[in-house]
């Protein structure tokens, strides 16, 4: 891996921030990216709102590193999203993450994670992440969990082995994710979908090692609704929600047919994982990837599990753009 910046005020980040219609939340945010113990760094935000609501937050922090482009015409939750992640670098950055302004990031967020970068010689780090919840009140909680206290243990994952994170949970998750210059994984998604089934993805189509550094250093803000709006889904709630669990699943399938078959039957007491075997079980009898007859679940809740699996399995749909993007990852 060739040589990033060494010292104590060289390498810089560049953050990429999608807004939309919460300037109370961007402050935040923004806050939270002045308070960094590493100062350099340069943060790009992408304003969807036609009202351009952003713009004064960052007229009155009058900050040089924060620069304001409102999106025109509108790009909606999940192309804006999404192209945070591209892999050009305009700015001559050395690393690199997305922070959506309901989110924030702890002071020693870009510190410790270029030292996990420096330290272990890997282009790609999957930074753990609290959960906040009650955002409408005045002093929100904040889970005691890490969001992948129940999934990952500290440490590299080959891509083969990150991937079957996708039996048991997301892997990949848009604010936890920091990157280098040199960083070859396709991490901007070519077809079109939600930003919660680009989460899935990007689990999907890595092809370099992961770091996985489990001490928590940022907040990310239970709320799914406000922040996935997407223009022209024009198909009811339920029938959503099943094409998004059926694209999930088709991912979980390709993941396990090329799993090796001496990793599939270890696979509920792997120790790359601290997911509890009936947990794991049950992602692969949701799945249809179960055997006949089930290790750790209970027989009845296995039938359920298949019966729901056949529900996604036969009534989702996956657009062909997706189904082209599975094919062509070669697994």
């Amino acid at each position: 891996m060739p040589e990033l910046p060494d010292g104590p005020e060289t390498g810089l980040v560049h953050v990429r921030m999608p807004t939309y219609k919460r300037p109370e939340l961007l402050r935040r945010a923004l806050t939270s990216l002045q308070q960094q113990t590493w100062e350099n760094w340069v943060c790009d935000i992408y304003d969807d709102d036609p009202e351009a609501a952003g713009g004064e937050v960052v007229r009155e922090l009058a900050d040089p590193r924060i620069h304001y482009t409102q999106n025109k015409p509108q790009k909606y939750a999940s192309a804006n999203i999404n192209t945070c992640f591209t892999l050009n670098n305009p700015r001559d950055a050395d690393y690199f993450c997305v922070l959506e302004d309901d989110n924030y990031l702890l002071p020693e967020f870009m510190a410790e994670n270029i030292a996990v970068v420096r330290d272990h010689k890997v282009n790609l780090v999957l930074r753990n992440q609290i959960t906040e919840f009650n955002s409408h009140v005045e002093v929100p909680t904040l889970s005691t969990d890490g969001v992948l206290d129940h999934l990952f243990k500290e440490g590299i994952y080959t891509p083969e082995m990150f991937r079957l994170s996708l039996i048991m949970g997301i892997g990949v998750s848009n604010g936890g994710l920091f990157w280098t210059r040199h960083t070859k994984s396709p991490i901007e998604i070519t077809c079109t979908c939600t930003a919660v089934l680009q989460e899935y993805i990007r689990t999907f189509i890595l092809t370099e090692p992961i770091y996985v550094a489990m001490k928590p250093l940022a907040v990310w803000m239970e709320n799914e609704a406000a922040t996935t709006r997407n223009g022209g889904d024009k198909a009811a709630y339920m029938q959503r929600e099943l094409n998004l669990k059926r694209a999930i699943q088709t991912l979980q399938r390709a993941t396990w047919k090329a799993t090796p078959a001496a990793v599939r039957q270890n696979f509920l007491e792997h120790p790359a994982f601290t997911t509890a075997a009936d947990a794991r079980e049950r992602g692969l009898i949701k799945a249809h990837l179960g055997g006949l007859v089930p290790k750790t679940v209970p027989l009845r809740e296995a039938i359920e599990l298949i019966l729901r699996g056949s529900l996604i399995r036969f009534s989702g749909k996956t657009d062909a753009d997706f189904e082209a993007l599975v094919k062509n990852q070669g697994l």
